[in-house]
């Protein structure tokens, strides 16, 4: 186990180098740049080249590069050419919004999406698993904003049951521990602060969680359906196993394996920012900052995302290998 993640740990370098050199060469390609961003359209051509000189980006691509790299090593992503804080604070600030809205989007995904693949599985042919089956398909064609916009036009502004905006009513004193609004509420005691900042994050989160939810219970049906025709299942049965034994540890368990890729690589892209969602719900996160970010050219800003992206989706597949080692022993890398 420590071997693997001593691996996984080493691999990260050369893809986040990697994954530099690519980045910088495709921004340098870009049209525009943060000065036409900062002056406007009317900009002079000596005004920008002031902004370029300020800002280094009048050097060569491989002089920023290395002043890139030079920074990172110090713990420094830059400076956000909109904000003028760095990009590094700006991310831990917006982080928390994103993570707490991901991992209830995903919690939802699959503490519905398993079980539901699972009975659809086993009632194949029947009306749950016409259902399943429909309602996934559904749940991946319909885009995310959309579902968005429908669910707050409807439960929030016409039904009044949700907020439809923000992490928290403008009225509360919420104290800031973590900078997790739920967590924050109940470790302070301010329980109505930690309700209303769970009740902002419902819309958000069913929201992101339809495209996930959708994956996650074809891939749980598919994979139960190929497992449990497998000879080891008729053995365990034939050797008169109670059923409730041969479907969680011989079907269920083995079932796993691949729905965990698949929840580990969709975690991976939720927490890197829902763009969408959370720019629908003006939900103060990650996504909605690298929105505007996208508009106003900031530069240093979208490089630190890129690259925080990379290392988030190496991260969860260390976590997936893991995983995958610890329900079933025999993917064990010695």
């Amino acid at each position: 186990m420590l071997r693997l993640v001593v691996r996984r740990l080493l691999q990260l370098i050369p893809t986040l180098l990697g994954l530099s050199v690519l980045l910088f060469l495709w921004l340098d390609r870009l049209p525009g740049g943060p000065a036409s961003a900062i002056l406007g359209e009317r900009a002079t051509e000596a005004e920008v080249a002031r902004i370029n000189r300020a800002l280094g980006l009048d050097q060569p691509v491989y002089v920023q590069y290395w002043r890139f790299l030079k920074r990172i090593f110090q713990g420094d992503l830059g400076t956000s050419v909109q904000t003028g804080q760095p990009v590094l604070d700006e991310f831990v600030l917006r982080f928390p919004a994103t993570v707490e809205l991901s991992l209830l989007a995903m919690l939802l995904a699959v503490a519905i999406g398993i079980p539901l693949g699972y009975l659809a599985a086993r009632k194949r042919g029947g009306w749950l698993d016409v259902g399943a089956v429909s309602g996934s398909l559904v749940g991946i064609c319909i885009p995310v904003f959309f579902l968005g916009l429908i669910l707050k036009e409807v439960l929030a502004v016409k039904l009044g049951l949700f907020p439809t905006y923000g992490r928290l009513d403008t009225g509360l004193n919420a104290t800031e521990v973590t900078g997790f609004a739920v967590l924050d509420g109940l470790l302070t005691g301010e329980f109505d602060a930690s309700w209303d900042a769970f009740h902002h994050l419902i819309l958000p989160a069913v929201t992101l969680a339809s495209i996930p939810l959708a994956v996650i219970v074809r891939m749980t049906r598919a994979s139960v359906l190929e497992v449990q025709d497998e000879d080891y299942v008729r053995t365990a049965e034939a050797k008169g196993l109670k059923r409730n034994v041969v479907r969680g540890r011989h079907v269920l368990r083995n079932a796993l394996l691949p729905v965990i890729t698949s929840v580990g690589l969709l975690t991976g892209s939720l927490l890197s920012g829902a763009v969408l969602t959370e720019s629908v719900f003006s939900f103060n996160g990650i996504g909605n900052f690298i929105k505007t970010s996208i508009d106003g050219r900031d530069y240093p800003v979208l490089v630190g995302f890129i690259m925080f992206i990379a290392m988030v989706y190496v991260l969860i597949n260390l976590l997936v290998d893991v995983a995958y080692s610890i329900i079933d022993p025999r993917v064990r890398v010695h």
